[in-house]
Parts: structure tokens; sequence; C-alpha cells
């Protein structure tokens, strides 16, 4: 892992292998770490960047709350330092997110587009208003309670009871996070924009995975932003949940593989 300075703020970075760059951005409340089977993967062939975003893991944390623009910013602060013009941003729920506010704000940076697990639109009102509860929680308790709450939501229900070891690591994960940087973070998820009206003018090759039984973010949302993408293919993954990258990694390895090697001349 790598120090590197990004807009006033110290990111732990991890930065490997060579080739064509792949920017992984993680979700909530994880950090880099989450990608783990697909850094060990890629890292032969290609240069895997994951940093912890700021407020995640060992990066320095913005009490109060952040905007997943600044959240975009930051990645393009450090693709500069990295001599970095441009990548395949692969982003998963709030990385997701966070992609495609960047894929927004600076759409020639973004040779392909994979967006995992998440969606294009706002909060509904509702769901607005849970965030800000959530962060609250979070702000004034900790990770414990909401890990416990949280956890079994996601993964399928199969995941969490026969796959001990993935459930334990992100458990770890959760419970490692900063509970202020946790908060800042999912308080500025709360007044994201709706990205509806950007997905027809992203004409990079992008790629969708979802799992099957996601409950975050069901199937319904990533065929929502396949309808509207121009240049889009999606992949369901059978019996998984929120987290297909971890779930179903020898699977969601090989679509992006093979994603990765029918675009590399685009």
């Amino acid at each position: 892992m790598q120090t590197i300075t990004v807009r006033g703020i110290q990111m732990r970075v991890l930065i490997e292998g060579a080739g064509a760059p792949l920017l992984f951005v993680h979700g909530h409340p994880f950090d880099h770490a989450m990608w783990a089977p697909q850094l060990a993967a890629f890292v032969g062939h290609y240069q895997v960047i994951a940093p912890d975003l700021r407020g995640y893991g060992k990066s320095d944390v913005q009490p109060g709350m952040v905007l997943l623009d600044e959240l975009a910013l930051d990645l393009a602060v450090l693709l500069d330092e990295l001599g970095l013009t441009q990548v395949t941003l692969i982003g998963l729920s709030m990385g997701g997110q966070i992609a495609l506010e960047f894929a927004r704000l600076f759409p020639q940076r973004v040779k392909r587009l994979v967006l995992c697990a998440t969606s294009a639109k706002a909060e509904t009102p509702a769901s607005y208003q849970k965030r800000i509860v959530v962060s609250e929680v979070l702000a004034a308790h900790g990770m414990a309670a909401y890990c416990a709450e949280a956890l079994p939501n996601f993964f399928s229900a199969q995941t969490f009871s026969t796959r001990p070891d993935i459930v334990e690591t992100v458990r770890q994960m959760i419970l490692k996070t900063p509970k202020l940087g946790a908060a800042a973070t999912n308080r500025g998820r709360a007044e994201r924009r709706d990205h509806t009206a950007i997905l027809p003018t992203l004409t990079m090759p992008s790629l969708i995975i979802v799992g099957a039984v996601d409950v975050f973010t069901p199937v319904t949302e990533s065929q929502y932003m396949l309808e509207r993408l121009p240049n889009a293919e999606m992949h369901v993954i059978a019996g998984v949940g929120h987290l297909p990258n971890l779930e179903a990694a020898t699977e969601f390895n090989a679509i992006l593989t093979r994603f990765l090697v029918e675009t590399a001349m685009n």
C-alpha cells in the first residue's frame, strides 16, 4: 500500500502490476480489500489500483458529510498523481455510484465502465430519510450494531449459511471501518443525484454485473441501466446477493476477463 496526498487527505492505495490500468472502487462500508479476489486475478496482466476511499480503511477521515462528487474528484486527483489520463473504472454498490459520478464529470477519462450491484437512481423520500437516520446511528454508536443488522443482507441466504469464511471477512472489514467516515459518506449518499439522464451519453463499453438475489440493488436496477447505456452488456450471477465479486469470484472474474479482452481495442 502507498500513501498519496489527495485533496488535503492522506489516501492509502494499493498499486500493483503493469499494463492497462484498472481502477477498483469499493462499496460501503468496506475498503480496498473487498476486491481481493480480483486484485489477485488481474495483477499479472494489468496495473491494478485499489484505494481506500476518503473515510474508509486507512485513509484519512473527513467527518460531517462527504458527497459522491468529492469522492469522484478524489479519484481524478489520484489518477493525476499517478500520471494516468484514462482507466477502466470498476465500482460496486456505492463504488458504482461514484463511478457514474466520475463518468459524468470526466467521461474522457473512462476507457471502460464496469458497474456492479449498483443503481443510477437518486434516493426516494423514504430511503433518503433512512440514510439520514443510519448516518446518525453510525456516528453515535459505531459499526457493531449496524454490522449485526446489515451483514446477512449483503449475501444470498446460501452464501451466508455455507461460506463462513467470506461472511467473516466482510464482518471484520465492516467492524474496522471508521464510524465517522462511514457516517459522513452515507449522509452524502442521501444527496446523490439521479444519473438517469447521463446514461445515454456514456458511450464507452460498459459492463453491468448483478447478483440474482441482491436485496439492496435488485436486478431491475441493472436492467434499468442496461436499457439506457448505449454500449452495455449485463450479466446476472445466479445464487448470489450484493457482493458477487466475493460470493462468486471465479464467475465474476471470468465475466470481467472476457469483457476486458473483447473491448481491449476500443
